[in-house]
């Protein structure tokens, strides 16, 4: 069994699980508070996205409401507590991946593969959507692909990754941010980090609302902020902070609390993590494979991998 896209929402946690027991299905699982394990995903359902092939980013959730993209027909559905699975998206040939929920506005933010034109490749863009259907329209588009949108904490601003061909995301990135309008459509917008051959990971927003992110613009992947001068970087190292964004959603670091970000890194030899603050890092343990965000980018769980004959809610709540 596989487990993976570890979320938070409240004090309950959600993941996904491969299990080859059901021919390779991949079903949701909320863990409460209590410690109670329950499967949300009603047979016939298979929780995972086809957006630029490999997928990732194929859930979210807010309020106990859970959205995701179904394999068999790639629509986005939307499930309610104690309810069944319900369509959001048109019956066509499209792909949704990396949603995030503006409970302000009432909208998602996804990235959308669109494959209903076969006369030319697929169109990457950024779409909002009402949450129960009905309204779906581009926010951000002219470029060949998009990851990581993400609200800030006030929802007055968007960021997001983009990338143009021949590049692959870990050779080169262009880091944006827009302003959101009241109807979710994105006015003015900046590129703020990034461009040729800068590559950058995992854009977050702080939970005072300043923009973090990875970039390997001094030859690492190291963490930087954005502040008005320009993006600061928090601690050179000679270590990767960054991973190969093959999948969406992948995290290597969360806010602590504190002014602190805590963050895995791959180093000469081994992997390992650490507590930053603004100049100065403290090894914590090793042995971490990925921090898994909670909601508004807080560090709510930690996922470990070789945990022995742990069951899989036992391995997400591990901290």
């Amino acid at each position: 069994m596989g487990l993976s896209g570890v979320l938070a929402d409240g004090d309950d946690l959600y993941w996904c699980e491969l299990r080859p027991s059901e021919e390779g299905r991949v079903v949701l699982v909320r863990r409460a508070p209590d410690g109670g394990i329950a499967d949300l995903t009603p047979p016939g359902f298979n929780v995972r996205t086809r957006v630029h092939e490999y997928g990732g980013g194929a859930f979210a959730v807010a309020g106990g409401t859970v959205w995701f993209s179904n394999f068999a027909d790639q629509r986005l559905y939307r499930q309610d507590r104690g309810d069944v699975p319900k369509p959001i998206t048109e019956p066509v040939d499209r792909r949704y991946a990396d949603a995030v929920v503006d409970r302000g506005r009432e909208l998602l933010f996804a990235v959308r593969e669109d494959h209903t034109d076969t006369s030319r490749e697929a169109v990457n863009t950024i779409v909002a959507l009402g949450p129960a259907g009905g309204s779906e329209r581009v926010v951000v588009e002219g470029n060949d692909f998009y990851s990581n949108p993400r609200l800030s904490p006030d929802g007055l601003r968007l960021c997001w990754l983009a990338w143009n061909h021949p590049h692959l995301p870990w050779d080169g990135t262009e880091l944006w941010v827009g302003e959101v309008a009241e109807d979710g459509s994105i006015g003015r917008s900046k590129r703020v980090a990034g461009g040729g051959e800068v590559s950058i990971f995992q854009p977050e927003w702080s939970p005072e609302g300043v923009l973090h992110f990875v970039s390997d613009a001094d030859g690492w992947w190291n963490l930087y902020r954005l502040e008005e001068d320009g993006p600061r970087e928090l601690v050179p190292m000679n270590a990767e902070f960054g991973l190969p964004q093959w999948v969406f959603r992948q995290t290597t670091y969360a806010f602590a609390g504190e002014g602190r970000i805590a963050c895995s890194w791959i180093g000469p030899w081994r992997r390992r993590v650490r507590c930053h603050r603004e100049r100065a890092a403290e090894e914590h343990r090793e042995r971490l494979h990925e921090l898994q965000l909670g909601r508004r980018g807080r560090c709510r769980r930690v996922l470990h991998r070789g945990l022995g004959d742990r069951t899989a809610g036992d391995r997400a709540a591990a901290s």
